[in-house]
């Protein structure tokens, strides 16, 4: 259904004789000399070009926040969406830095939203704790959009795009998620997100808990964020495009995306560890390796 492109093995073996061939230590740039073979490996070349770069913001609402599995309400997703297409966000200053546009893509946000591609498959997805989050085919579409969207950024000259997602609790469907996929303890692979107290946290884990039972397991748990990520991750190996994994939630829809289209992965790039629980074992399992561990919360 899904045709995956493969890794240009020649260009990849070109591009390391070409970096063995600089006046440094033989591989002494780590990690990073390994992500310069992979994008080569992707572009079908040793001289790579991500002079074009973005990043893809995926934002919707997940019905579960009402749960009290968050620090804030559900309207913040809708506010912090309007400031992506205004500028106005941490992700937003330093895209600006690098020179990387922002893309954001209003998949499922509780309100209409100015500024920002609609995409809009539903005002938010159902409570988790209740009922199935989305349809089957309400993923399916999420999907859809995420392979729309790097296909359109890849005709558009992107060569290399940073997943991201805004939405109030999806850490909470994340967790959810990888607890499934990895065949792991709730406890042991959520965190406080954006902040809980320890009785907030207690509540989170308790609710992921609830919702996989009642499920008993459904591995499409979760919310149109991760569905459209999953499938800009598969966009990537489709299309040719450099994915850059950043954080745990987009960790979680790789990892989805790696289920469901094996080998996607090679279109894949580690960017960090999330102090987020399980983030370190996701990449492990995706075969990639993060150049920066810093503890951050924030993709």
């Amino acid at each position: 259904m899904y045709k995956i492109r493969k890794l240009d093995e020649q260009a990849i073996e070109n591009a390391e004789k070409k970096w063995n061939s600089i006046a440094k230590p033989l591989h002494s740039l780590g990690v990073f000399e390994e992500i310069i073979k992979n994008i080569a490996g992707i572009q079908g070349t040793q001289n790579i070009d991500i002079k074009k770069r973005c990043v893809l913001v995926m934002c919707a609402d997940n019905g579960v926040v009402c749960e009290g599995v968050t620090q804030t309400g559900q309207e913040v997703t809708a506010v912090v969406t309007e400031n992506f297409a205004n500028g106005a966000t941490s992700v937003c200053a330093m895209a600006r830095n690098i020179g990387a546009d922002v893309v954001p893509i209003d998949v499922g946000v509780a309100r209409d939203v100015d500024g920002v591609v609609n995409k809009k498959i539903s005002y938010g997805t159902k409570n988790m704790l209740h009922e199935k989050a989305m349809t089957y085919e309400q993923a399916k579409e999420a999907v859809q959009v995420g392979i729309d969207c790097v296909k359109e950024l890849s005709e558009k000259g992107y060569k290399i795009i940073v997943t991201g997602e805004m939405g109030i609790g999806n850490t909470t469907t994340s967790s959810a998620v990888a607890s499934v996929l990895l065949d792991r303890k709730a406890e042991d692979v959520t965190g406080r997100g954006a902040g809980l107290t320890s009785g907030a946290l207690e509540r989170k884990i308790e609710v992921i808990k609830k919702s996989i039972e009642l499920h008993k397991p459904d591995k499409n748990v979760g919310v149109y964020d991760i569905a459209a990520l999953r499938g800009a991750f598969m966009g990537g190996a489709m299309y040719g495009a450099a994915m850059v994994i950043d954080g745990f939630i987009s960790s979680v829809a790789a990892l989805c995306a790696e289920k469901l289209c094996p080998k996607c992965s090679d279109f894949m790039i580690a960017s960090h560890v999330s102090k987020e629980s399980c983030t370190a074992d996701i990449l492990k399992l995706l075969g990639k390796k993060a150049p920066i561990n810093a503890d951050m919360c924030l993709g």
